[in-house]
């Protein structure tokens, strides 16, 4: 299963212009919500908690996004990041540098 997942739609498909993406992270869960709120977080591909998904600017994803605004955070960002990419994202900085290995 793919970490972040990108739906095309045929305006996106269409459109030379630069386009931005909704970055959605599920920060809280969804159990013990009605199952329409449980619904919308499905839909959008957020099953657990920490998920993050990237889905293109559009009045139909804003919508589902305002059902779901208390569980998820939410960023504009101007192209989609992939999984290996999120990753070294949260990776810490490890605290040193290796410039040259030492002959043994």
């Amino acid at each position: 299963m793919l970490g972040s997942r990108v739906r095309a739609t045929k305006d996106s498909l269409t459109d030379n212009v630069t386009m931005s993406y909704f970055r959605i992270t599920l920060t809280r869960s969804g159990i013990g919500m009605p199952k329409r709120t449980q619904g919308v977080l499905k839909a959008l591909g957020l099953r657990h908690r920490m998920r993050t998904v990237f889905y293109p600017v559009t009045p139909e994803v804003a919508g589902q996004i305002m059902r779901v605004k208390e569980l998820v955070e939410v960023q504009e960002v101007d192209k989609p990041l992939t999984r290996a990419e999120l990753r070294e994202e949260r990776r810490p900085d490890p605290g040193f540098y290796l410039e040259k290995a030492a002959p043994r």
